[in-house]
């Protein structure tokens, strides 16, 4: 291990090790922002590259041998989890558009990985010649992104009248909420994927930030919300369901805030996944220790205060990280509930696979303990096709205006859509 002073370091140093780390086929870049107080789980500052891999494992049948082969508990392991998981753990299947060829889920041990801790860069594996080699890589000033309007995979008029269908099926009693998602895509296009990070991360900073590569697809993240974290035996998850945009002016933003803090219908909508949340912890939880130290918890981001609750538990000893993902995978506030029937109603209406949307990015450290984002406010982009996805969603209940909820989709869509400078195209094209 090689352990460098941040003093020692030019103040560009993060940006010159993801342009260094990025020329690797396999890559992963976690940051935390400095937001630490929205979420005490955050993710470390931490980037990992390799250049081999082991062959993705098809399932988490795969990937327990694989964990008991050479040991998840054993990490730096880095990795994701697509959203398709769920048909191996439900027994589902989907059949809708992508494009993308994500494998199920992946990780990778790296070959080298950087930690940062307080004042220090700490440099693990494969050290010889890495820091003289991010010294002298050159974070050359990015040109604009060529990117035209995004176009949606569903029209604004069908999109409005999903979620009347969806608000039918709520008062047939076939779910009480279900998270509607749409796609807005572009195609062939040539994008720089870590300029493209970097601007993402200055116009929606969020402590469950993320930049991946796996071979020519790319992830990049701007999530808020954690998934799972396990600390020793402490295992956390916090759900985000509600939100309102920021106030222009201070008094303006308060309002928000209050408004999005004691709206019946948005703490409806949180306190039902938070439920669905404390049941599936519970079945990997020492018996009694399901608690939920914060309920409706309003915090800001750039763009949005969003209503973030917290659950946690106590985990039963012997259990794995695929034992886990069994009882949790997906993460409700992506889903809705009963979580079964509504993945069912997602996959009917609509009309792209979700990939690595509403998955799961992550890492496992040393001594077994690990964090894993929920991937919202991202952007996936293959660079061998030039394919580019921005998905966004949101909670439908049966009290929700269809037209509310469109605007809820645009509005966080809204870091990307800077990140990339350009605009969605709400026009009737499918």
């Amino acid at each position: 291990m090689l352990a460098v002073s941040l003093a020692d370091l030019p103040a560009d140093f993060r940006a010159r090790a993801l342009q260094w780390a990025g020329a690797f086929r396999y890559c992963a870049y976690f940051e935390h922002n400095d937001l630490q107080a929205s979420s005490p789980s955050a993710f470390a500052r931490l980037l990992a590259v390799a250049t081999t891999a082991p062959a993705a494992p098809a399932s988490l049948a795969a990937l327990a041998t694989q964990a008991v082969a050479d040991g998840l508990q054993s990490p730096p392991h880095c990795g994701f989890i697509t959203y398709d998981i769920k048909n191996e753990v439900e027994n589902l299947e989907s059949a809708n558009f992508s494009g993308f060829d994500w494998p199920a889920l992946h990780f990778f041990t790296p070959e080298t990985w950087l930690c940062w801790a307080a004042d220090t860069v700490l440099f693990h594996g494969e050290t010889h010649g890495v820091l003289a080699a991010i010294l002298a890589t050159e974070v050359l000033a990015a040109l604009p992104p060529a990117v035209p309007p995004l176009r949606p995979r569903t029209s604004r008029p069908d999109y409005l009248q999903t979620v009347e269908q969806v608000r039918e099926d709520i008062l047939n009693g076939e779910v009480y909420e279900l998270t509607l998602c749409q796609e807005f895509y572009a195609e062939n296009v040539a994008l720089d994927p870590i300029a493209t990070f970097w601007r993402l991360n200055e116009a929606s900073p969020a402590p469950f930030a993320g930049f991946l590569r796996h071979r020519d697809h790319y992830l990049l993240c701007a999530s808020p919300e954690l998934f799972l974290a396990l600390n020793e035996t402490l295992i956390t998850s916090q759900p985000i369901k509600g939100t309102r945009r920021r106030g222009t002016t201070p008094a303006d933003d308060e309002a928000q805030r209050l408004s999005l803090l004691h709206d019946e219908k948005e703490q409806a909508e949180n306190l039902m996944i938070v439920d669905l949340v404390r049941n599936d912890l519970a079945r990997v939880a020492r018996t009694g220790t399901v608690q939920v130290p914060e309920l409706f918890g309003t915090y800001a981001f750039r763009q949005v205060w969003q209503l973030i609750s917290t659950v946690e538990a106590e985990l039963r000893p012997g259990l794995v990280l695929t034992d886990i993902l069994r009882a949790t995978f997906p993460m409700g506030s992506m889903t809705g509930a009963p979580k079964i029937r509504a993945m069912q109603l997602i996959d009917q209406y609509e009309r792209t696979r979700r990939g690595l949307f509403s998955g799961s990015v992550g890492y496992v450290l040393p001594g077994g303990d690990f964090a894993f984002n929920v991937v919202i406010r991202s952007l996936q982009y293959r660079a061998d096709t030039g394919y580019l996805s921005l998905q966004t969603g949101s909670a439908i209940t049966y009290d929700s205006v269809a037209e509310e909820e469109y605007t809820e989709c645009l509005l966080k869509a809204q870091g990307v859509l800077t990140a990339l400078q350009t605009s969605i195209n709400t026009g009737d094209e499918t």
